[in-house]
């Protein structure tokens, strides 16, 4: 007699590499998938605060903080579903004398959250490479208490940090219009029950990006580093693992299989960077294997880095292990 597929129910973005899961064309073997397709802003609150899904996309920021709180609600699989240099999507005011990040220093800057894994990975890169500390910023963020991911996980401003709350009154968008703010770390305006702003700030003169050639700042940044931020993991309950070990492999496998489909497009995307030349050798070496690997072997310095910043930034005691929020039988992966 043939086993029963495990049904769960499963919330995902819509991005390339996850589009094949929610069409059902690349199916996970042993499982019936109800899969929901939520904006991640909204997907996380949901997740911290309720638990909606059995299965989902997660901030690594937001795991992390959880773990070193003593909360394993989720396991993580090591399968990356958003990747970017978020530092370049930083935007800035034109007529503040804002033309490098050390320009940022004494300025008012927004987040939508603070502790969100982008906004992370951006003060991390412009304290690394740039020399600006958090404490030199004045932050904003938009996200109310009890709508943020924070909200779930005790959050609280790290000693020596400005932050201030956004009223509900406004937003982000119409703050860095009106001259309130000097710049943001990153501006959504998806529609999700957790970001507010709407004003498409592309057609506003005022505002500009930070960096006045993102591709560039990319391609400098990674042949330095090697490092292509990772912003998403994927998790289940760790209660349906320890009933179910097998899952993490069958969900690890199901999810590589679909990235395949779209690994090809993903690379001649990259055919253009690499022409440049910026890259070096090595990097673009690196690049044509695989920039979007899934995996702890292939993503364990990345990974590591992010856990890093995490704690650098006063939002965990300590820094979380890898092995304290991966399941166990990905490890090796």
């Amino acid at each position: 007699m043939t086993a029963q597929p495990l049904e769960l129910s499963m919330a995902l973005s819509d991005n390339g590499r996850t589009r094949p899961i929610i069409d059902g064309v690349n199916g996970i073997e042993g499982l019936r998938l109800r899969v929901t397709v939520v904006h991640p802003s909204e997907m996380f609150w949901r997740q911290l605060k309720f638990g909606d899904f059995d299965v989902s996309e997660m901030s690594m920021s937001s795991l992390l903080i959880a773990a070193a709180r003593g909360d394993f609600t989720w396991a993580a699989i090591p399968v990356f579903t958003s990747r970017m240099f978020f530092h370049t999507r930083a935007l800035v005011r034109a007529d503040r004398g804002i033309d490098k990040p050390e320009d940022l220093r004494g300025k008012r800057v927004a987040v939508p959250e603070y502790q969100q894994t982008s906004a992370i990975w951006s003060r991390g890169i412009f304290k690394d490479e740039f020399g600006v500390d958090p404490r030199d910023v004045e932050w904003f963020m938009e996200r109310a208490p009890d709508m943020s991911h924070g909200g779930s996980t005790g959050f609280v401003p790290p000693p020596g940090v400005r932050l201030n709350h956004i009223p509900l009154s406004t937003n982000i968008g119409e703050m860095l219009v009106s001259g309130e703010l000097d710049a943001t770390l990153l501006y959504l305006t998806n529609t999700n029950l957790v970001d507010r702003s709407t004003i498409d700030i592309a057609r506003e003169p005022k505002v500009r990006p930070l960096f006045a050639d993102p591709p560039a700042e990319e391609q400098r940044y990674y042949a330095k580093t090697g490092i292509y931020p990772i912003n998403h993991t994927l998790v289940v309950r760790r209660e349906l693992l320890a009933k179910h070990p097998w899952l993490a492999l069958n969900l690890y496998g199901g999810f590589l299989r679909a990235k395949e489909g779209v690994t090809k497009r993903a690379r001649e995307a990259l055919d253009s960077w690499v022409e440049t030349g910026a890259f070096g050798a090595g990097a673009e070496k690196a690049f044509r294997a695989d920039p979007l690997a899934y995996g702890i072997k292939a993503a364990r310095p990345v990974l590591e880095t992010i856990a890093k910043y995490v704690h650098e930034q006063g939002l965990t005691d300590r820094q979380v292990r890898l092995e304290e929020v991966f399941a166990k039988s990905t490890l090796d992966v």
